[in-house]
């Protein structure tokens, strides 16, 4: 993908658009074609998660352990970023993680992602579900046929090192029941 390009690609639950997550024009883009407020962070995808673990060095041994037991999978992960890590993905403090066990396995950067709508709307399962205008604005579009179309589940794990505690901040493609399992 050319500086400033943006993708449309199957993650392992919905399309996603991505992008490179240190390049301003790129991240502007990906925020215009969704219609997202600037405002709003995005997570930052490895498609490997030792990668994922090399690039974030300051996170503990728990949240480590953490990290391997749900990924990869259907879940987006909000970590403390107290290095400051992918300061383009809008989190601050905060750094949403994903790592997906989908088609892309074997990616050797991080992109910025989200996922392939325009902010609010309609999950898409399908590259046919993915509103038109996105479609043809994107610099590479990949077909992956139907996926399952349910979003990740979003996990706060700030607070996982120093208390093991945990929460789900919105349900999703992975059930807290099976998160309770892995993770208490």
């Amino acid at each position: 993908m050319a500086v400033g390009g943006v993708a449309v690609f199957p993650a392992d639950t919905v399309y996603g658009l991505a992008c490179d997550p240190q390049s301003r024009e790129a991240v502007d883009r990906l925020y215009t074609l969704k219609r997202r407020r600037p405002d709003k962070p995005a997570a930052v995808m490895f498609f490997d998660v030792e990668l994922a673990l090399t690039a974030l060095p300051e996170l503990g041994a728990r949240t480590r352990g953490a990290l391997r037991a749900l990924l990869p999978g259907g879940v987006t992960l909000l970590l403390p970023n107290p290095a400051g890590r992918f300061p383009l993905s809008g989190g601050g403090a905060v750094l949403g993680l994903r790592v997906p066990d989908g088609p892309l396995r074997g990616v050797r950067w991080p992109v910025l992602q989200s996922s392939a709508n325009r902010s609010g709307g309609v999950d898409p399962k399908r590259l046919e579900d993915v509103p038109e205008f996105i479609r043809d604005s994107a610099d590479l579009v990949l077909d992956a046929g139907e996926l399952p179309g349910t979003p990740s589940t979003v996990i706060d794990l700030r607070s996982y090192e120093a208390h093991g505690s945990w929460s789900v901040v919105r349900e999703g493609a992975v059930a807290a029941t099976d998160l309770a399992g892995r993770l208490d």
